[in-house]
């Protein structure tokens, strides 16, 4: 199957988000499925998953966000996410490319990511999806400690 974007959310969804929130993030806690339904339903945002060709489990997931501002149509690639079983096997650069794909066909100018340092397998498949690293400082402001 392949990648996917989402437009129903099913306790399936639920169960493969719950399962590869922690591979990505520690401080995260277990999702409820309104709480995938509000991401999913949200305008300008588009959950993208990957399902095994094989079994058709869904072994990853990945975040597209689209705003417009008025220098135009921006688009944020966050939470990239591949299950630890499923890696290096071409998933991720599957998600990566239905997301660029899909936002240039919306008409996004520029499409951003950040990815840390040492994820350096994450940030090699960036790079060959035509990513380029920028001379940029990124801040963080944070309400919430």
């Amino acid at each position: 199957m392949g990648v996917e974007l989402i437009e129903v959310v099913s306790p399936e969804l639920l169960e493969a988000v719950n399962l590869l929130i922690p591979q990505l993030s520690s401080s995260t806690g277990e999702l409820t499925l309104e709480d995938v339904e509000a991401v999913v339903h949200q305008e300008g945002v588009y959950l993208f998953v990957y399902r095994d060709p094989a079994t058709e489990a869904l072994l990853g997931m990945l975040t597209l966000a689209t705003f417009r501002i008025p220098t135009g149509l921006r688009a944020w690639i966050e939470d990239v996410v591949v299950h630890e079983d499923a890696r290096g096997q071409g998933a991720g650069q599957q998600l990566v490319e239905a997301a660029t794909s899909y936002a240039e066909k919306l008409g996004a100018r520029s499409i951003d990511l950040t990815s840390r340092p040492s994820r350096e397998a994450a940030n090699r498949l960036y790079q060959r999806c035509g990513f380029a690293a920028r001379e940029t400082n990124v801040y963080r402001y944070s309400a919430v400690d």
